[in-house]
């Protein structure tokens, strides 16, 4: 059975899978996870103001990256795909990145369109789905940008309706709106409005009032569901397939936004590299739910630990 390894690398974390593919005789695979693993690394530092990656930033990134390329040997990885995201799509010296991480993975690095984000986030979160709870609208908040996506599932392959990426992420709302801490009520109210805002070409091109089941991948997410559970840790058993409800998330987000850094860090299950960027996240998840709510779509958020590193994965079959 051949090994397969996925690197997602984001505004904000690197995150890697190993896995190993079983094709079935109705023609669909499977992925056995053999090793999962996320660091934060910020490559989108100060993007947004300069349009440049930092060299601080850059060489994070390649410390991670060298570690993973020894994880995906020692595992006897036959294939290897890496996807970059919205930080290097808007960064001026992206082929700086794309040098380094050619010499330290061999293979190129792919600048995939925010479109093509969010149909792999959407075939790694519905594969274990039932059909029947479809159509599926899911959601990847990340650093830099926003994925909404649309569409089916019927047990072999996803069928993908409408899709659409936009600018806004946790960092880069961070760095652009929420510059106290913690943030003031004039500062979250600019924020709001501008992920509104930001948001609203998404929802006109995917109608959200179809779906029957609201999905939340990636890091934001997941760690709203470990906080608003009060875990002592964080625990992807316990945050995989969750529920959030709306009071939840209002409950949550209110929490994390009335916060300061110190009163984020002493939370074990916040990664000390989102205790920064979380209250942004959590702010654009509220929106999110107050938009979809809006108009029609589910009202709990269904919180997956599989994602667009599982679509890389399968990608390779």
């Amino acid at each position: 059975m051949p090994r397969v390894a996925a690197i997602d690398c984001g505004t904000n974390s690197i995150r890697l899978l190993v896995a190993e593919l079983t094709h079935r005789h109705d023609g669909t695979v499977d992925l056995r996870d053999l090793h999962r693993e996320m660091r934060i690394v910020r490559l989108g530092q100060g993007v947004d103001a300069t349009g440049r990656l930092a060299p601080e930033a850059l060489e994070r990134t390649r410390e991670v990256l060298k570690a993973y390329a020894v994880a995906a040997r020692r595992k006897g990885v036959e294939s290897l795909r890496m996807v970059a995201t919205s930080a290097t799509r808007d960064a001026d010296n992206r082929d700086e990145f794309f040098a380094m991480t050619r010499d330290i993975l061999g293979v190129e690095a792919e600048v995939i369109s925010g479109d093509e984000e969010a149909r792999l986030s959407f075939a790694g979160a519905v594969g274990e789905q039932d059909p029947d709870d479809g159509p599926f609208l899911v959601v990847d908040v990340g650093g830099g940008s926003t994925e909404l996506v649309l569409g089916t599932w019927d047990g072999r392959e996803a069928d993908v309706r409408a899709a659409r990426s936009v600018d806004i992420g946790c960092v880069r709302l961070t760095e652009r709106t929420l510059r106290t801490d913690p943030p003031t009520e004039g500062e979250i109210a600019e924020a709001e409005k501008l992920v509104a805002e930001t948001l609203a070409p998404a929802f006109e091109e995917v109608g959200v009032s179809t779906a029957r089941t609201w999905i939340g991948v990636a890091g934001t997410v997941t760690t709203l569901s470990a906080v608003a559970q009060e875990l002592p840790e964080y625990d992807p058993g316990r945050t995989h397939l969750s529920r959030l409800t709306r009071a939840d998330l209002d409950g949550t987000a209110a929490r994390l936004l009335a916060a300061d850094h110190d009163e984020r860090a002493a939370n074990p299950v916040i990664h000390p590299g989102r205790v920064d960027v979380i209250g942004g996240g959590a702010l654009i998840v509220r929106v999110l739910a107050d938009q979809i709510a809006h108009r029609g779509g589910p009202a709990d958020l269904l919180v997956s630990e599989h994602d667009i590193l599982d679509g890389i994965a399968l990608s390779l079959a």
